[in-house]
């Protein structure tokens, strides 16, 4: 998946930044983007399982503004040769935080308000039933 991706990125950027506690400074992003909201409060608020991850859940929408904020914040990071944990932290809330009001200036849907979608595994066995029956039904049709 491309986020994890850049999100490993991040998380190197951050620890050659001197980030010592990763959960703290993901959620400075998360809540520059989703007004405040921590990762806890996202998940609460879109009513997922304890289990379940918030990526997993998001649609199109919501995985492009996040992958945006990830990329960003990497190379501010890396662009700026941002120092310490304190500053990483705040340029990862402020990239957020600018995406955030891009959404926002466009006339877009926050964050915070987009709709769950179903999981990536729930999604890759309904894609993988609708093969199998388009399948059946191709080879009934030759047939």
């Amino acid at each position: 998946m491309e986020i994890s991706k850049h999100n490993a990125s991040l998380a190197s950027s951050a620890k050659e930044a001197g980030v010592a506690d990763f959960a703290r400074f993901q959620n400075a992003g998360y809540k520059g983007l989703y007004g405040g909201l921590t990762a806890k409060q996202i998940h609460q608020r879109k009513n997922l399982k304890k289990s379940q991850q918030i990526l997993d859940h998001m649609g199109s929408e919501e995985l492009a503004a996040n992958l945006f904020r990830a990329t960003q914040a990497d190379a501010k990071l890396r662009r700026e040769g941002i120092r310490g944990e304190y500053s990483a932290s705040l340029a990862h809330y402020e990239v957020g935080q600018k995406v955030r009001n891009t959404i926002k200036d466009l006339g877009g849907t926050m964050p915070e308000n987009l709709p769950v979608t179903d999981g990536i595994g729930r999604a890759k066995t309904r894609i993988k039933s609708a093969d199998k029956k388009k399948l059946r039904d191709g080879s009934a049709d030759e047939n």
